[in-house]
């Protein structure tokens, strides 16, 4: 995806705010892998229960004021890369991002990690738990 699709997207991810299939976070640089495949496990899920092709992760963006404020989350393209792998070896069954899309926005380093929806009738497990929608509730037991 080139820049200007990028644009576009956050723009358009932006205007419908967080919903089932997209979660901001501002994620400094110790952001945490377990609560991504917690994430991970929870768009995927609802992406599939509500037809979507795909959800999306998107770092760099503040969830209050949804404003881009920047990430230095792994700055490093073979570190932030190898992410793909540790979801990999924590989900069941063993898919990962579709993609993770890096964009230099003026205010800062935005990531868009491209979550594809789980295949029909079969749920995507993070570390053998289920997740969806609801573990993003901050009342909801087990929310990291």
């Amino acid at each position: 995806m080139n820049q200007p699709d990028l644009t576009q997207l956050l723009h358009s991810l932006i205007a419908t705010w967080e919903n089932e299939v997209v979660e901001f976070k501002q994620a400094g640089s110790d952001y945490s892998t377990d609560d991504i495949g917690k994430y991970f496990s929870a768009l995927a899920n609802e992406a599939n229960l509500r037809g979507a092709d795909c959800g999306w992760l998107v770092f760099g963006v503040n969830n209050k004021t949804r404003r881009v404020v920047g990430t230095d989350y792994r700055p490093q393209a073979e570190r932030l890369h190898s992410l793909k792998m540790q979801i990999a070896e924590n989900a069941e069954p063993r898919i990962t991002f579709r993609d993770i899309h890096e964009w230099a926005h003026a205010d800062g380093r935005v990531l868009l990690f491209e979550v594809p929806a789980a295949p029909r009738g079969i749920p995507i497990a993070w570390k053998w738990s289920l997740l969806c929608s609801r573990w993003r509730e901050p009342n909801f037991a087990g929310a990291g």
